[in-house]
């Protein structure tokens, strides 16, 4: 009698870890429902329709590069260069703005992000260099190719154009941002292409066990160089998007944004290890983050103190809901 009894409760944890592991949204909906409630008691009141509207818009762009590093990391990779491509995008349309439009300044930034992606495909698949060291040299070299056009256009300061502004920051009835115009057709586009779409299925096939996804007929090289092209993409629209909610432009704007859209990934459940994970969490994971950073900031912390309590915040729920979800 007392053996079965012991056995339960290790039972009972080991079908917690499945069903977390298996539904990640629910430890995450409630992780996020406890950091609004902890915002509200912080400062009574500030938890209304229009601080969700803020909380929302500055999440869209973190939401969206955390959708890049969600799709390399399925494959076992990771892109460190979307900081850099988001930084150069949102510059080079600000440089095109005046002289050519804004129409010729976008379809210029998409074509750089995507020759960057290229790159970082071929180093990849091709090439077979670690994908950490591949986006991370990427990054430098798109960091150097910006400030060097910075200097031959002799530009120190660009504005940002103001269809990127509204589109930014700008807010429908006072609630909705204008971003989600982007965000939702992106978020509805890596879902579905996740859950309905073969090649959504090769990212999974080549993370889970590329021999076997190649023993199966898969093209491991041609799958990573559209994903990173496609990652590369899906930075320079967030570039847009940071630049116009900033309504500055730098060559290192986004830079920031880099180990937190990591870490949004990872807090939503994309195993780093490759084959496990989805989007649906790395958008929740975004708005914890979001949330979490705007928390700090109520309780009136220096920016030191609230960026040490923010990089400690984030690794200590990563590691906990890694050990929690993890393999039994």
């Amino acid at each position: 009698m007392s053996a079965a009894t012991g056995t339960r409760p290790a039972q009972t944890g080991t079908t917690w870890r499945r069903l977390l592991r298996d539904r990640p949204l629910i430890p995450l909906v409630g992780l996020l429902a406890v950091l609004v409630m902890l915002s509200q008691l912080v400062r009574p009141g500030i938890v209304s329709a229009e601080w969700a509207g803020v909380i929302l818009q500055a999440a869209v762009p973190l939401a969206i590069l955390a959708g890049c590093q969600t799709l390399t990391m399925l494959t076992g990779g990771i892109d460190l260069s979307v900081g850099a491509v988001a930084s150069m995008a949102g510059f080079v349309v600000a440089t095109f703005i005046h002289g050519y439009g804004l129409e010729t300044g976008l379809v210029v930034a998409l074509i750089a992000a995507a020759l960057v992606g290229l790159l970082n495909g071929i180093g990849v698949g091709v090439f077979r260099v670690h994908p950490l060291i591949m986006t991370l040299g990427m990054s430098l070299v798109v960091l150097g190719l910006a400030n060097a056009w910075q200097i031959l256009t002799l530009q120190t300061f660009t504005g940002v154009a103001d269809e990127l502004r509204s589109l930014g920051s700008g807010r429908s009835f006072g609630v909705l941002p204008n971003s989600l115009v982007v965000f939702l057709p992106v978020a509805a586009l890596i879902l579905l292409g996740l859950r309905r779409t073969g090649y959504g299925r090769l990212l999974y096939a080549v993370g889970d066990n590329p021999i076997a996804a190649r023993l199966s007929g898969a093209r491991a090289w041609q799958v990573l160089i559209v994903l990173y092209v496609i990652s590369a993409l899906l930075a320079a629209v967030a570039g847009f998007l940071i630049s116009g909610l900033t309504n500055t432009t730098s060559v290192t704007l986004a830079d920031t944004y880099v180990l937190p859209s990591v870490a949004a990934a990872v807090i939503g459940g994309t195993s780093i290890m490759g084959g496990r994970g989805g989007y649906a969490g790395t958008i929740v994971g975004a708005l914890i983050l979001t949330v979490l950073s705007s928390l700090l900031s109520s309780l009136g912390y220096p920016e030191a103190v609230r960026q040490v309590l923010f990089g400690a915040i984030i690794v200590a729920v990563a590691a906990a809901y890694t050990r929690v979800t993890a393999e039994t």
